[in-house]
């Protein structure tokens, strides 16, 4: 009964935390908005500001309310959200979840895919290049790993575009699918080769992290009284590294997986505009240039719910991995 109360005293402590956090993340989203110098009038219009009367803007502010003072706004915003209501989003003229909704969908398939690539293959290089302490191959895989750690997002996507799509032909250089094709006509395949380029270059950026601590994890434990103990017993740094190495280098890689889902997300940012892919890193870019604020606040409690559920997820694993990392029980007292 005892562990089920502080179990539900836990659990209203983590909703209370990410309550605040959300709200302080909307506040500082709102306020960063209301602070931008771009007119919310001018870049609903876009091309079609000269165009436009006076009369006509005032209608515009006023059916999103663009005239009605910051703390009005937000209240109002506020309002629609205890409701379960985000908004409207006056760039896609359609409410805010089924936009996140939609892109998410698209989204997830590049996040998704070069989030567990990154994971196999910096864990793979971080085990390889551990095991090999002071090698050559440790040389070469831990220059990629900070290569490729202090590289640019978007020169690297700019590169590949140019390498793959520009000059070999390999890959197609945007989008989701062919241009003017309906999305309900393209194969499997098609968005498979679309996605390719994208996921590769998400991919060979998110591998660093993962790969340098897997091979610190590698080394400290081939330099502790374990692999001194199997060394004297004829075992090869293969054998160490295979048996005792994967397992103790393992959580610590996906814990630090799961906590990198919100760089993994910003790294999407930065690639989706470069390739034009349609998902929610664009629309995000979107909502920041035309001053959806809306979408823009809806975008931002959503990754903050997507690193909030990651980052739970990391501290579970480690809890029910490593014993020692439970709060340990009284222990009994007993009557002479």
């Amino acid at each position: 009964m005892a562990l089920d109360v502080r179990l539900a005293l836990a659990t209203l402590r983590r909703l209370l935390r990410l309550g605040l956090i959300l709200l302080c993340v909307a506040s500082v989203s709102f306020g960063l908005m209301m602070a931008s110098p771009v007119d919310p009038v001018d870049a609903y219009l876009g091309p079609l500001v000269a165009q436009v009367s006076p009369e006509q803007r005032e209608l515009i502010a006023s059916r999103w309310g663009f005239d009605d003072p910051a703390p009005v706004q937000f209240g109002r915003w506020l309002q629609q959200l205890a409701s379960g209501n985000l908004g409207v989003s006056h760039v896609y003229n359609q409410p805010v979840g089924e936009v996140i909704s939609q892109r998410f969908t698209r989204s997830i398939a590049l996040l998704g895919s070069a989030w567990l690539l990154s994971l196999l293959l910096g864990f793979t290089l971080g085990v390889v290049a551990g095991a090999k302490e002071r090698s050559a191959l440790d040389k070469l895989i831990s220059a990629y790993a900070y290569l490729t750690a202090s590289t640019p997002t978007f020169w690297l996507a700019l590169l590949g575009v140019l390498l793959f799509s520009v000059y070999l032909g390999w890959a197609p250089a945007c989008c989701a699918g062919p241009v003017g094709v309906p999305s309900q006509d393209i194969h499997l395949a098609t968005r498979l080769h679309h996605l390719v380029l994208p996921v590769a270059t998400l991919t060979l950026l998110g591998t660093a992290s993962i790969t340098l601590h897997t091979r610190a994890r590698m080394v400290a434990l081939m330099r502790s009284d374990i692999a001194r103990h199997a060394f004297a017993q004829g075992a090869r740094r293969a054998d160490i590294a295979w048996r005792h190495g994967v397992r103790h280098a393992s959580l610590p890689a996906l814990t630090l997986a799961l906590a990198s889902l919100g760089e993994l997300f910003g790294g999407s940012i930065l690639i989706e505009q470069v390739f034009a892919y349609p998902g929610l890193g664009q629309a995000t870019v979107e909502a920041g240039l035309r001053s959806d604020v809306p979408l823009l606040l809806g975008i931002a409690l959503f990754t903050t719910l997507f690193v909030s559920i990651g980052n739970t997820l990391a501290d579970s694993l480690y809890h029910m991995v490593d014993p020692r990392m439970r709060r340990p029980s009284k222990p009994r007292q007993t009557t002479p």
